[in-house]
């Protein structure tokens, strides 16, 4: 399976418009990938707090519509990033979009913990409330939001789900950049799983993005990492190593403690 990871950067002084239309191009030059992720909030940048209610859209939006012609364009799925989505109550949330080759919506993902403590996406944004898997011809995705990285048992959910390949998308910021490896490496271990980690570069909010976006197999080895600008990394990996994993190092099946978390299968 031939993974695409669009690290992109978010450049305050570029419009959200030309930003959709480039990440349209970047996609583009993707054709012949099985799966095609971007990162977190692109868009606008997870750090441009003020920005987010004048850049808010609806699920079927201006994002959806670039993201879903640009997937079908290109004949591939579409792990479309996150972008901030104003339900029609009101509410903001954290959303991210799954779209099929043909451009199809398959999954909607609202970021279930979001970051900020007391500030921030902590209080400008409504929390999701389902995990959400997504399945491929090849495997089955599990989708996570930055922050979320740091919950272990949102992967556990995940896993229990039928996840074998979790995707991450994230806007993490360069400062703790090495929490981003070491969590990645270590949902990948402990759940026997691939993670695809995206993260934007660039500085957004004043805050300068950590990048290194990257492809850690089952057993916790990063297959492939980007630097800390804009760039395209692309990467093959075997699904079926899930499975030889699990087999080989059985610790999943010597679980004791369970997690009961509602579940939106696509």
């Amino acid at each position: 399976m031939r993974a695409s990871l669009i690290q992109i950067a978010v450049d305050p002084d570029e419009s959200v418009d030309s930003r959709r239309r480039r990440a349209a191009e970047l996609i583009a030059a993707e054709r012949g990938a099985d799966l095609v992720v971007l990162p977190e909030l692109w868009p606008v940048g997870a750090f441009a707090y003020s920005a987010f209610a004048d850049e808010a859209e609806p699920l079927l939006g201006p994002t959806h519509e670039i993201m879903a012609k640009a997937a079908a364009d290109a004949g591939v799925w579409l792990h479309a990033g996150s972008f901030v989505e104003r339900a029609p109550d009101g509410t903001l949330y954290n959303t991210a979009l799954v779209l099929t080759p043909e451009g199809e919506c398959a999954a909607a993902y609202r970021k279930i913990h979001r970051f900020g403590f007391d500030q921030g996406e902590a209080v400008m944004m409504g929390a999701g409330e389902e995990l959400v898997t997504v399945a491929l011809p090849q495997t089955t995705l599990g989708l996570a939001t930055c922050y979320d990285l740091r919950f272990p048992e949102m992967f556990r959910g995940l896993v229990d789900a039928g996840a074998e390949t979790l995707v991450v998308a994230a806007g993490w910021p360069e400062r703790r950049r090495a929490h981003w490896t070491l969590l990645a490496q270590a949902r990948a271990v402990e759940n026997q799983a691939y993670v695809l980690a995206v993260a934007t570069a660039g500085t957004h909010g004043g805050v300068q993005q950590a990048g290194h976006s990257m492809v850690v197999d089952p057993w916790g080895e990063i297959l492939a990492e980007a630097g800390a600008d804009e760039e395209v990394l692309n990467v093959e990996f075997d699904p079926a190593k899930v499975a030889t994993t699990r087999e080989q190092f059985p610790a999943l099946k010597d679980r004791r403690l369970g997690l009961a978390v509602p579940v939106a299968d696509a």
